[in-house]
């Protein structure tokens, strides 16, 4: 795009003396990359729009869904059902006709990632899960391309930069300083686990797009090195600075053919232990030996009542093993994480004597294949 002295679009910023045309020229000719279209991706998306950013891709296989809405509000009650990349891509168009805007409505990958990071100049990481950020960051670091990284989860949201220069000398840290071994995927919960409250993505979303834009026009400090965690519900902040190390840098696969051949899933998931799928759940739905318990928390949805079960939050199951007298048992939660550690719980506690099951998945992936 082509960028034209006094575009009124952008009056407002710069008419400040810290920023001003030469500014304005340098985002209009900047590349970014947005991975995640959703809680942290919309603010950011949006902003980095309105001010101008020459061309922005994003990447983001999945669809609008209802529980969406009360924080990415870049969608609408009329776009569930369609996919966020190409529904983003229209109103973000809509919103300023001046940029280029690709979405990728695919899910990033080993064998993708590098030809579509590569192509930008900033990547933005707005997803939820450890798997990906690792992916993220280790191809950011063999392209050489700074990453935005933020993450939220219930009142708490934290941002960084990575991957690049501080000015200052100091060696570039990566998101491999911050958590050198990966968790296991049911070792923290993610926000369809832990609940967030709607605002927050906002917050952190927005403070991505302001990193973004301070690293292109080289104003301000940027959080480089850094680590700044948001509480929303006190209003702190806090920092801590983030030393590279030795040992990290060596955690990154070595080349671009290493990279590809990474299981980065399977780097990040849990042990498997007794999970069953969709199809052998359905099936033991009709065994009336099997008790199935529910171990989300009071009030989660969506709410099931199509077959028999008891409700037993995992944080009640101090003392409840002696009352179960069933031999087979099918745990299931909103995602699947946390019944397989309830299974592990229950295995432990069991041995042999009794056979555990954890719904892989979720039962919100088995309601929403019902409703298909």
């Amino acid at each position: 795009m082509i960028h034209k002295q006094g575009n009124p679009r952008y009056q407002r910023q710069t008419t400040l003396k810290e920023f001003g045309e030469t500014s304005q020229e340098k985002l209009c000719n900047s590349k970014v990359l947005v991975i995640g279209a959703g809680g942290l991706g919309c603010p950011a998306l949006q902003y980095l729009a309105g001010a101008g950013i020459g061309t922005l891709g994003l990447v983001d296989h999945d669809t609008v869904s209802l529980n969406n809405l009360h924080r990415q509000v870049l969608y609408s009650t009329d776009d569930i059902g369609l996919s966020k990349a190409l529904r983003a891509a229209d109103i973000l168009r809509a919103l300023n006709p001046e940029i280029c805007v690709i979405p990728y409505n695919e899910q990033l990958n080993p064998d993708n990632a590098i030809n579509i990071i590569s192509q930008f100049d900033i990547v933005l990481d707005g997803t939820d899960n450890f798997a990906s950020r690792y992916m993220i960051n280790d191809a950011c670091v063999l392209t050489n391309k700074p990453m935005i990284y933020g993450a939220i989860s219930r009142f708490e949201g934290q941002i960084s930069v990575f991957n690049c220069d501080t000015g200052n000398g100091a060696t570039r840290t990566n998101y491999r300083d911050l958590f050198p071994i990966p968790p296991k995927e049911d070792e923290i919960l993610s926000c369809s686990e832990a609940g967030v409250i709607g605002v927050l993505p906002g917050v952190i979303g927005t403070m991505m797009a302001n990193e973004t834009i301070k690293l292109i026009i080289g104003i301000g400090t940027t959080l480089s090195n850094r680590l700044m965690t948001y509480n929303s519900l006190t209003n702190q902040v806090y920092e801590m600075e983030i030393q590279a190390g030795k040992e990290t840098r060596s955690l990154i696969p070595e080349n671009i053919a290493a990279f590809q051949t990474t299981k980065y899933e399977l780097m990040c998931s849990a042990r498997t232990g007794n999970q069953i799928d969709i199809t052998l759940f359905e099936q033991m739905i009709l065994d009336p030996s099997v008790l199935f318990i529910d171990v989300r928390e009071v009030n989660e949805t969506p709410v099931v009542a199509e077959f028999n079960h008891v409700k037993l939050p995992i944080s009640e199951f101090k003392g409840v093993f002696k009352k179960i007298k069933e031999e087979k048992i099918v745990l299931f939660c909103q995602s699947g994480k946390r019944s397989l550690s309830a299974a592990r719980m229950f295995s432990e506690h069991y041995g042999n004597s009794k056979k555990v099951y954890s719904l892989k998945d979720g039962i919100v992936a088995w309601n929403n294949l019902r409703r298909k």
